[in-house]
């Protein structure tokens, strides 16, 4: 990896911002958000009936919240750095087909993972983590091995945000990369302690509107008020130019308008493969669908994912391109304007591999086309990215820390003061690990583009043996485990014996980190080697040698004691029960353990058994249609397209930007409209009549979420 400072100096100035600026946008914003995270966790404990003194609430915000505001919650974890400087660099790679396979082969994950969130309503609707799934089902020796690849995917995905977001600032500021790698996580982690999941969901919802406000922007200043290119047609006209000079290799007649890109379809695969390893195997998206409502899980991870599916498409249509755009566009000193003659100048130089691969083609458009305001509003765009999916990580590590190695094997008698502390310190230790990890893979020169690509290298082989462990009662004990270990093993092989192929034999330093970075098929080969035959193992096993596993031990995990036996063990007859009998139970509950039931309502098993059908049918199909039926024909078309079709794609991906704000800006606030209101009038009296505004608890009704 080049240091990104200096990659930079190709391009543009080193410090298009001083280096003030960096410091105060990652120090200042993120005691901004703590001091609001601080603020709004008080009005929480006095106005709501939710507090994170409680563990639950901490953990998993008492498992109530609403789904636009999940929705809100993946749309911000699921945005990474690499959501936005990854995918501008394959629109700058590969075209307008690099916005798409990105977009896409990220999205479908979130789409299927609706049927695991709703089987995990089903089968463990009281789990704190995935991990406690594999553990109550298979026992400690699966637990132990799964929890590797759940930890190394939370190392994999905090390291990249760390390296993204630290590389952005220091090439924009000139910040020193070491203090941004340790304060970036270190200000989250402030936060997260004070308010936990809640705040966390909060915080990301507050990011969330940000992001889109900031990416419609760059969008309507690259293809409206640009003076560089400022319509589609300028746009269309000067990637034109750009192909003629320097054509894509692999694409239909080199051009960077067209779908017909091989490189861009190899990147597909890999994208797809290494995003299902870090959805799947990523305790921060089991974390949002335990918090969640059980009646809408699924709806919240099929908005998110559609959502989300704009950001990526829509920005790297806007800089990705606009970035290539530019090497037409002539310099103020340039004789010439046309890029075809040999003394043209143009206005942004082309970058390197390793420029690109650092994530750099939307930082030297934003900050050509709109200056220092340009590098500003791009250097807060990405640092909320990277800090909502930081918190995203912090509290799922957290989680994982707290239930899985404390309270498994260290403290089983845990009191809930005990869970509290450690929850807090786990949130502590596992930033201060994001920061160390930064620094080490910046010093040994691994940059965030070859980690997005190697990912599913060393994670895919898990995927599927999870999937089968949550929703596949047949799924087999020995099969899954012994199929992402061999998975694993044949993942790194495959990788390392291409590599050594695409470089006479040779494996060395070069060859795996800057050599398989710049060239696609190492990275498919390993990615496919590692998902494929874990799969093959796992289903096949299970097919030969069913287990017949009837998921009561997995929904006993953390049960309420008023309802444990009633679940376990009379979850049959408790189906047919009359409703009298039911409201007669339930009114001899205490007030905690009432809203423990009227939760305990929500998980009919034939209800939530609907909801996972319509599940699947649902991202089954929105998979096809992102991944094959829109595409393909478009790939085997081979067509160049027009101003026309450079329009359409353009418009289809502004107007995509639009609804998704409007799912996850402002539906949010519509589903959350009663709670919010409760909340105005508390304070309201509290001004007043001081003192008459604090939530008192109804002893018949179950508090009401504000999420």
């Amino acid at each position: 990896m080049v240091v990104a400072t200096a990659t930079f100096l190709s391009a543009m100035p080193a410090q298009v911002l001083p280096e003030g600026a960096g410091y105060g946008v990652v120090v200042g914003i993120g005691l901004f958000f703590s001091a609001f995270m601080v603020c709004l966790t008080a009005i929480q404990a006095r106005y709501t009936g939710f507090s994170p003194k409680n563990s639950e609430e901490f953990t998993s915000a008492s498992r109530s919240v609403k789904p636009g505001l999940i929705a809100s919650g993946i749309v911000s974890a699921w945005t990474w750095a690499a959501t936005l400087l990854q995918s501008s660099a394959v629109g700058y790679r590969y075209g307008i087909s690099g916005p798409w396979w990105y977009a896409a082969g990220a999205t479908v994950q979130v789409l299927l993972f609706a049927q695991l969130a709703a089987k995990l309503k089903l089968n463990a609707p009281y789990a704190h983590t995935w991990l406690e799934i594999v553990g109550a089902r298979w026992g400690n020796t699966a637990h132990q091995i799964f929890m590797f690849f759940g930890l190394a995917t939370n190392l994999i995905v905090s390291s990249m945000l760390v390296l993204g977001g630290s590389a952005t600032v220091t090439d924009l500021t000139g910040m020193s990369t070491i203090a941004a790698c340790f304060l970036i996580p270190l200000g989250v982690a402030i936060y997260v302690v004070v308010g936990g999941m809640r705040s966390t969901l909060l915080c990301d919802y507050t990011h969330t509107t940000v992001l889109f406000a900031i990416i419609l922007t760059f969008a309507f200043t690259v293809y409206a008020t640009s003076g560089y290119i400022g319509s589609i047609s300028n746009m269309h006209y000067l990637l034109t130019q750009a192909s003629a000079v320097s054509p894509v290799e692999g694409n239909a007649g080199g051009s960077y308008l067209t779908m017909r890109s091989k490189n861009g379809l190899i990147f597909g695969v890999i994208n797809l493969i290494g995003n299902f390893a870090t959805v799947f195997q990523d305790q921060a998206y089991w974390q949002r669908a335990i918090a969640s409502r059980p009646a809408t899980t699924v709806k919240a991870y099929l908005i998110g994912g559609l959502a989300w599916f704009a950001i990526p498409f829509a920005f790297s249509t806007t800089l990705g391109l606009a970035a290539v755009a530019l090497t037409a566009v002539p310099s103020p000193t340039s004789p010439t304007s046309s890029p075809l003659n040999s003394t043209f100048q143009p206005l942004l130089v082309p970058l390197s591999q390793a420029d690109i691969s650092e994530g750099l083609p939307a930082s030297v458009a934003a900050a050509t086309l709109l200056g220092q305001g340009g590098a500003a509003a791009l250097l807060v765009l990405l640092f909320l990215a990277v800090t909502s999916a930081t918190s995203a990580e912090l509290i799922a590590v957290s989680a994982i820390i707290t239930y899985d190695v404390y309270k498994r094997y260290i403290n089983p008698n845990a009191t809930e003061q005990q869970i509290l502390r450690m929850s807090h310190a786990g949130v502590l230790v596992w930033a201060l690990v994001m920061g160390i990890a930064g620094v080490v893979f910046y010093y040994i020169g691994v940059s965030m583009g070859w980690l997005y690509t190697f990912m599913g290298v060393i994670l895919g082989s898990a995927v599927v043996p999870i999937a089968l462990c949550i929703t596949w009662r047949k799924a087999n004990r020995t099969g899954c485990v012994v199929g992402s270990v061999i998975g694993f093993a044949a993942g790194v092989g495959a990788w390392l014996g291409v590599t050594a192929g695409c470089n006479a034999g040779v494996i060395n330093v070069t060859s795996l980190l800057i050599t398989s970075s710049t060239g696609n098929y190492e990275m498919l080969a390993g990615n496919l080697a590692s998902i494929g035959v874990g799969a093959i193992v796992a289903t096949a096993a299970s097919l030969i040698w069913p287990d017949d596993f009837n998921f009561d031990a997995t929904r006993a995990i953390n049960a309420p004691k008023a309802l444990s036996k009633k679940n376990v063990e009379d979850s049959d007859r408790d189906a047919e029960e009359p409703e009298d009998e039911k409201k007669a139970q339930d009114s001899s509950i205490s007030t905690e353990t009432h809203e423990v039931v009227q939760a305990d309502n929500d998980l009919d098993p034939a209800g939530l058994d609907r909801a996972f059908k319509f599940a699947a049918k649902a991202s089954i199909v929105l998979t096809l249609v992102l991944l094959i039926i829109i595409p393909l024909p478009l790939f085997f078309a081979q067509t160049i397209y027009g101003v026309r079709g450079l329009s359409a794609w353009v418009v289809i991906g502004i107007g995509w930007a639009f609804c998704s704000a409007i799912a996850v800006v402002i539906y949010p606030l519509w589903e959350s409209r009663v709670a919010l209101r409760m909340i105005w009038r508390g304070m309201i009296k509290d001004v007043f009549a001081n003192g008459s505004g604090k939530y008192a608890a109804n002893p018949v009704v179950a508090s009401p979420s504000h999420a």
